[in-house]
């Protein structure tokens, strides 16, 4: 390409246009940075955290059922499963039939189910009640999370955590440090332009501005995130092709579909050594308010094979073995059915914590169907104190520090540090 072009070209778009274009995020670091990052021999194995965020509200109970319950099927008789279908656990409780992988690690004892967690004074709201989880601050706004706190008390580098949706949730965002946003969305070229004159704005330049090696940096990084994401989705792959499975009831409330091109990213950099210390990655769509059966079951098979996926693929390498993967939702669903075939927001649900690291079971009292908070489940463990867990466990740091002073009580699903 002609030098005098280029400059035009890259300046005219700019350092923050190119950047904001690959991660839509003004937390910006670049995947061939973020590699960059791991030594030439990987030797990190110092534990990682992986948060995998529900978006919408995913519904607990028909995600591990209370099949021995008569309750269950009196309040959702349309939307309940049988007992001959779900894949028990113990005899009373029982996971959806779509979760064949989860059950799997399950009989592993590597699946540690947390019931029944919920914040104090729930909020129906999806967007207040996922500031709550991400902030981990119950009585008020704050606008730190919890992962943030720990940036800032650590004092840790921005490639510390790392988030691979399209914006940096709020989890990862501190007073005076943020995790970085490197979106797996890469660059989607138009069919008449040439993917060699895109990657040729990427090449260094001898002896050219700064803020224009920063562009160009910024598009090659595009060109090479295009790579990595199409091998993360021969490797993910379902089935059936996404535009095969039911349309999903859900509203705007966050999250993307692309949850095991993320977990494969994830899974690239633990490989390679990059000394990132926590993860983010989400799933939306699970804001079920009518015919929720069909497309409840096709984001719990998109989840289960994401994550089976990625924990079978993290058991082959000791940094993956030093792996903890958290997966919440904002709230669950209310246990009465609705009108529509769907259930409405609720309030307590399930934690699932799985790795090779975790000690697999049950945790928390599975909440009442029966004993009721205005037709909502009644929480019986602190979300803290899951959080609070995995801050001392998996990142060696005191809880109440970092949780704005709740004293945590540490459930064994994890060891101690």
């Amino acid at each position: 390409m002609d030098a005098l072009t280029r400059r035009r070209f890259l300046l005219a778009s700019g350092a923050a246009g190119a950047a904001a274009l690959a991660t839509g995020s003004a937390a910006v670091l670049g995947l061939r940075e973020l590699l960059g990052k791991a030594p030439a021999t990987p030797a990190d194995h110092q534990p990682k955290l992986v948060l995998v965020t529900l978006y919408g509200g995913n519904d607990g109970l028909n995600t591990v059922i209370p099949y021995a319950d008569p309750a269950y099927f009196r309040w959702r008789p349309e939307l309940a499963y049988a007992p001959d279908r779900v894949l028990r656990l113990d005899d009373s409780l029982g996971l959806n039939p779509i979760l064949t992988g989860l059950k799997r690690i399950w009989d592993a004892k590597r699946l540690a189910i947390i019931r029944g967690v919920q914040y104090p004074k729930p909020n129906r709201s999806h967007f207040r009640s996922m500031d709550i989880w991400q902030s981990a601050s119950p009585s008020g706004p704050v606008n730190t999370g919890w992962i943030g706190r720990w940036l800032d008390g650590t004092k840790a580098p921005v490639e510390a955590a790392v988030s691979f949706e399209p914006v940096l949730p709020p989890v990862l965002v501190g007073r005076t440090r943020a995790g970085a946003c490197v979106s797996y969305q890469g660059l989607d070229l138009p069919a008449w332009m040439d993917a060699n004159l895109v990657a040729a704005l990427g090449r260094p330049q001898p002896g050219e501005p700064p803020m224009q090696a920063r562009a160009a940096a910024a598009y090659a990084d595009l060109i090479s995130m295009e790579r990595v994401v199409r091998d993360a989705e021969r490797i993910t792959a379902g089935p059936a092709e996404e535009s095969e499975a039911p349309e999903v009831a859900a509203t705007g409330t966050g999250g993307t579909g692309a949850l095991g091109t993320q977990l494969a990213l994830v899974a690239r950099c633990v490989e390679a050594g990059v000394p990132t210390r926590v993860y983010s990655v989400s799933l939306g769509g699970f804001d079920t308010h009518a015919a929720e059966r069909a497309g409840h079951e096709v984001l719990l098979g998109q989840l289960d094979r994401s994550l089976t996926s990625f924990v079978d693929r993290l058991s082959r390498t000791e940094a993956g073995r030093r792996v903890t993967v958290v997966v919440y939702s904002e709230f669950g669903r209310r246990v009465r059915a609705n009108a529509s075939d769907g259930t409405d927001h609720g309030t307590a649900g399930p934690v699932l914590v799985l790795g090779p690291g975790v000690a697999g079971g049950f945790y928390g009292e599975q909440p009442s169907l029966t004993d009721l908070d205005d037709g909502d489940l009644k929480a019986t463990v602190d979300f803290r104190d899951v959080f609070g867990t995995v801050l001392a466990s998996v990142l060696g740091a005191e809880p109440a520090r970092y949780l704005n002073g709740y004293q945590a009580k540490l459930l064994p699903f994890l060891p101690p540090s």
